[in-house]
Parts: C-alpha cells; structure tokens; sequence
C-alpha cells in the first residue's frame, strides 16, 4: 500500500468516527429531549409550599403557561399561588384565557397577584383575577382598554409603481386592509368589535373590583396609575411586596413557614434539546447557521407577532 492509498484511508477512519460520535450524540439529544417531553417539571410536588409563577412581557395565548397553572390548580401539595406580573398587556384573548386560568386556581386554594414594575392593560386584566392585588408605591398599572392596528403602505406601494387588484365576495371581506384606506363600513365594523370586547373588560373589572361600571367607565379611558393612585382608584388592595404578600396569605390559613416554589417554564436551551443540538451539531460539522436556540424556537412554537385584538400600552401612543 503506498502512502497516498495509506493517507486517503486514514481520512475515511477519521470521517467514519467523526459521523459516529455526531449520530451518538444526536441520539442522546433527541433521548433527553423526549424524556424532558414526557416527564415534564415535577418540581414542587413533594412538600407543602407556595407556588410562584412569573408573568413577563408581552402576553400572548401561552399553552405552556395555561398548563402549569393547571398543574398548580391540581396540585395538593400547593396551598396558595403568587404570580409576579411585570407586563405591558399582550393581546386580549391571550389575557383573557389566563384570566380564567388564574380563577380557576382561585377556586382551591388563595391567589395573590404581585404587580411589579408594569401590569396594564391585558397585564392588568390578569392582576385582577386574584383574590388580592399587591403593588409597588411606584408600580404603573392600568391602561383598562382594547386597541387594534394594520399598518397602511398604499402610499409606498404608490411610490413603486406597485398596484394591488382584488376580487372579493363581500366588501367588507379582509378589511381593513393595509393595501388601501379603510372605507366607513370597515372603520364601523371594527369599532363595533372593539366596543364589545371592551365593554367585556370593563365588567370584568367592575366585577372582580366591587365597582360600579360608572366608576370603572371613568377610571378604564386608557390612563395608567402608580401603585398609589392605583390604591385609591381601587384597583388594587394594599401596597407593599414579598411580607404583605405572606402576611395576606397567613390571613387565610398559609403558614408563613411553608416554602416558596418556583413553577418555571421549562428550560428548552440547553444542549439536551432539539434545536440546540442541531445548531451544535451543525457548528461540528463546519456549518455557521447564524441561528439561536431561541429563534429555531420563536419559529417553531412561539409567535412572532401579535394578532387579533390587543389591550397593551404603548409608551408615546395616544391611547
């Protein structure tokens, strides 16, 4: 055998072995995600404790979250709910399902909500289903309301020399459309879908506050309160943090001595999931993909954009 015979069948051992490693290791990845899959957290169901659940940014309909408040729900081991909202709302459905989500722990056992920094609009449509509202001096909550936007860029589309032809079954099919200004009808039908849901928000506030719907008309015109204006707007019902919260819960039978769990979303970026083993594997055979395991995820299972109606505040709108 010559060198050159030699050298060519030492790169086909080295590339055999190379292949065999990346397909173990897949195996293993694929292995750990499945059992990540079917097993789920079974954290917090040995002990008596506090669950503690976070809410952050925008809010959108989170089956992952529905799920653990759910687990939570079911749960003896758990004998009160805090959830933590630091949000500026989300879209109303989103909000809407969580809502219920949180009544239902209601049902079982004390729930508390934690307003941090944010809770507004649909964040503060969530605050309100707890059995009592916590806030910060300085927290900022409320923005009670329902908005929709479409962006509009007939006008650039003009600019291109770029038109837009349609044929629809009725005139107010796929309206309001970004491809032209909206006509009267549309603007009207739209009204009237936001009207309702936001009459919706409103008696679900009056309700959940002990307010007229006078009161509540005069305090949800999209305005935004600190902790303490919330206070005496009713909004919330005490101000302070982590001691109020337990002094509360001890009102209702929560020994001060009972832990706090957390009931954390599961962990999808470490090596022992699908999307960062691929990008890994990738990278070991010489591929630079650019992506993240967060992006293969907002891809796959996470939104991109919000859709429907939306209850948030927005820093600069007019609304």
């Amino acid at each position: 055998m010559d060198d050159m015979a030699y050298a060519d069948r030492r790169r086909l051992r080295r590339k055999l072995t190379f292949w065999r490693v990346a397909a173990f290791a897949l195996v293993i990845a694929i292995g750990f995600s499945a059992y990540s899959f079917f097993a789920g957290d079974k954290k917090g169901t040995v002990r008596p404790h506090v669950a503690h659940v976070e809410i952050t940014g925008m809010i959108t309909d989170n089956t992952e979250l529905l799920d653990r408040l759910d687990a939570i729900a079911k749960n003896d081991q758990v004998k009160a709910l805090v959830v933590s909202i630091s949000s500026p709302g989300g879209t109303t459905y989103g909000g809407e399902r969580l809502f219920k989500a949180i009544r239902a722990v209601s049902e079982k056992k004390p729930v508390v909500s934690d307003v941090r920094t944010l809770a507004a609009s649909a964040g503060y449509m969530i605050a309100s289903a707890g059995d009592m509202i916590i806030a910060g001096e300085s927290s900022i909550t409320g923005s009670i309301g329902v908005i929709f936007q479409y962006p509009q860029v007939d006008e650039l589309m003009r600019k291109l020399g770029v038109s837009l032809q349609e044929i629809k079954s009725a005139p107010l099919k796929a309206e309001p459309s970004p491809f032209h200004p909206a006509s009267e009808e549309a603007k009207t039908m739209i009204r009237s879908m936001i009207m309702d849901s936001y009459d919706w928000f409103v008696d679900l506030v009056a309700e959940r506050r002990g307010l007229s719907r006078e009161e509540t008309l005069k305090l949800a015109d999209g305005s935004i309160f600190t902790g303490r204006q919330a206070l005496k707007a009713k909004l919330i019902d005490q101000l302070g943090g982590d001691a109020e919260i337990r002094a509360w819960l001890e009102t209702k039978g929560v020994s001060k001595d009972l832990p706090v769990e957390e009931w954390k979303k599961k962990d999808n970026g470490s090596f022992f999931s699908l999307p960062t083993a691929a990008i890994y594997l990738a990278r070991l055979m010489g591929v630079e993909t650019g992506l993240t395991p967060e992006t293969m995820r907002q891809w796959g299972t996470d939104k991109l954009f919000l859709d429907g109606l939306v209850s948030v505040w927005q820093v600069g709108s007019d609304r």
